[in-house]
């Protein structure tokens, strides 16, 4: 998988080169919040057809930078190219949290357990794992991420509350045969037209 910088490049590619000019210099300069935004506002404003890989790394990134709830409507907004891909984002406005986490993992049973981004070769899930706020709404940041083998589990790996990254990293990792995690140095699941060792 790409590093951070190089998936940044690589989105901002997508669009016109004014635009991809701006959102690069919002990465030279350190405010990728601001980059991000931009991003998001100029793939609906040039109406580009994303692909639905590229709308689940952004959808890490700006849990990465700590601005997905303000922009992931607009995320969901941008259209789509159609296409087969590598990564789906399940979440949507009306996800409802997976049912009896502590048989998933029983790290995970004290929270709200939300799907989030799923491989679409292996059936793996990646979630995230919020308190529940006195007042009924999940916690602004998760308390982990975690890749499951299917959406009844089990856990393969958590991650802590700024993994989100690793925790992609790891979703589209090869699934051993039996379903587990594989080394660092297997074939990872070809995501980006290349398969990396």
């Amino acid at each position: 998988m790409s590093d951070k910088a190089g998936a940044w490049n690589r989105l901002a590619l997508l669009l016109p080169p004014a635009d991809a000019h701006e959102v690069q210099v919002c990465w030279d300069i350190g405010e990728q919040e601001a980059g991000l935004d931009l991003l998001i506002g100029a793939l609906l404003k040039h109406q580009v057809a994303l692909g639905e890989t590229d709308r689940a790394e952004i959808s890490v990134m700006t849990e990465t930078w700590g601005i997905r709830e303000s922009v992931a409507s607009r995320l969901l907004d941008c259209p789509g190219d159609g296409l087969p891909a590598a990564l789906e984002l399940v979440e949507g406005p009306d996800t409802a949290p997976l049912s009896s986490p502590s048989l998933i993992d029983t790290q995970l049973a004290a929270f709200l357990v939300i799907p989030w981004i799923r491989c679409t070769a292996s059936g793996r899930l990646l979630i995230r794992a919020h308190t529940e706020e006195p007042w009924g709404d999940l916690s602004y940041l998760p308390e982990h991420y975690a890749v499951l083998a299917s959406e009844q589990g089990p856990s393969l790996q958590l991650f802590d509350s700024f993994g989100a990254w690793e925790a992609l990293q790891e979703l589209v990792r090869r699934p051993a045969p039996d379903g587990g995690r594989t080394p660092r140095n297997e074939e990872r699941v070809a995501i980006w037209g290349v398969t990396s060792p």
